[in-house]
């Protein structure tokens, strides 16, 4: 039998007042991949056969280049909102802070690592 007020079980369970901004960039960055994500297929499907040098002088395009860059900061922001929100499901206890840092960390590591990569093709390095 617990003797606590229900206020008492739920003191630090409340709102954060950010879940609405949280949905909505989620739902932005899902539409965003659905349409980047389209483009980078096209990408694949036309480059697929073709040889190193011109998958390189495809990527000198800025065209390409940017689009690129679009697809992997839409999509890591949107696997780290939707890792956050599994983590805040599913978490509970004091490992859920730092599993939340590493997540925003794992985020920008590949993002970062994408965008070099990218950046390289584009500028011929």
């Amino acid at each position: 039998m617990k003797m606590r007020t229900d206020l008492g079980r739920v003191r630090g369970l409340g709102s954060a007042k950010e879940g609405t901004g949280h949905f909505w960039l989620q739902r932005l960055t899902g539409i965003a991949n659905a349409i980047l994500i389209t483009a980078f297929v096209v990408l694949l499907v036309t480059l697929h056969d073709k040889a190193y040098v011109d998958v390189r002088l495809a990527f000198g395009n800025p065209l390409v280049g940017l689009i690129m860059a679009l697809v992997v900061i839409s999509v890591a922001v949107h696997m780290r909102l939707g890792m956050q929100t599994i983590l805040e499901d599913y978490v509970h206890g004091p490992s859920r802070v730092p599993l939340q840092i590493l997540n925003t960390f794992f985020a920008v590591l590949v993002a970062g690592a994408s965008l070099f990569a990218i950046a390289k093709l584009s500028f011929g390095a």
